[in-house]
């Protein structure tokens, strides 16, 4: 039997089944696993992938839909991978073809690494702002002017209330997904009133920040000293640029620089909601 061309593979669903492919997938191209945010991201959004002919998936993507089902007001494009035996064949040009035609009016994001970004320059995408990741061990300065403690249950409508504020748009689907997702979920707190939110979620050895959402850097910074507080693990996030003064802080507390990635968008020129409370994403992968 001859070997089916790439270009004639359909391009189908993926779904929680496709987990273990995913992870394989990502570990083929040098990446971690992270089984735990492929199970996030294959559960709150929709997969797309195509299986290869000797095995596995030849390559995959995950789409994460904001606002209203019936025409969402934002999509955030991640995990976009091409097994490396398939790769340079334009099986990513291909996939992500197909994504922006789903798409159809609604605006996308995504983060790009530079290795990524000219094939989504060329699909129309624009760069409209950078993060920068960080890593490694906090080391705590001072108290925190900030009250920060663990989130109950009570507090998730007002968790989502500030959420939806702050994004722009209704994201419940994640939001809740957060407290089995995440090791921790805290709040800030000011006058029995919730100003900012964030989690810290295992991924290999690390604990991931975010979201971070903040009335102010002050009260991020509390969020983040009161994680670090509770874990042995070293910190991760990626922070957007703007919030110069934050990055300074973590660096001179032990999280060094680890990479840039450039926030592209495609049918919007800006993001929406309020960048200034916005400090870090769930994740690159989901905006």
């Amino acid at each position: 039997m001859p070997t089916p061309s790439l270009d004639s593979l359909p391009i189908r669903r993926l779904t929680l089944r496709d987990l273990t492919a995913c992870a394989d997938l990502s570990e083929d191209r040098g990446w971690p696993r992270e089984e735990h945010k492929w199970g996030l991201l294959l559960a709150a959004g929709r997969g797309h992938g195509v299986a290869s002919p000797d095995g596995g998936l030849a390559a995959a993507c995950v789409v994460t839909e904001y606002g209203p089902r019936e025409q969402p007001s934002l999509a955030a494009i991640g995990m976009v991978l091409v097994a490396e035996r398939h790769s340079r064949q334009g099986l990513g040009r291909r996939l992500m073809h197909h994504v922006v035609e789903e798409a159809g009016p609604t605006p996308l994001t995504l983060h790009a690494t530079p290795l990524g970004r000219p094939l989504y320059e060329e699909l129309g995408f624009k760069v409209t702002g950078q993060a920068e990741m960080v890593r490694g061990h906090f080391v705590p300065s001072g108290r925190p002017d900030v009250l920060t403690r663990t989130a109950t249950a009570d507090d998730l409508p007002a968790i989502l209330r500030l959420d939806e504020e702050v994004f722009g748009t209704d994201r419940t689907h994640i939001v809740t997904r957060l407290p089995a997702f995440a090791d921790q979920l805290r709040v800030a707190e000011e006058d029995g009133r919730i100003i900012g939110y964030a989690a810290a979620w295992p991924n290999m050895n690390t604990h991931v920040v975010g979201p971070l959402i903040a009335r102010d850097t002050a009260t991020a910074q509390a969020l983040i000293a009161s994680l670090a507080a509770h874990t042995n693990r070293p910190l991760r996030t990626d922070i957007d640029v703007r919030h110069r003064e934050l990055l300074d802080w973590v660096k001179e507390r032990g999280l060094a620089p680890v990479a840039f990635n450039a926030v592209m968008t495609h049918g919007i020129t800006e993001l929406p909601g309020d960048w200034s409370r916005r400090f870090a994403p769930v994740t690159v992968a989901a905006a």
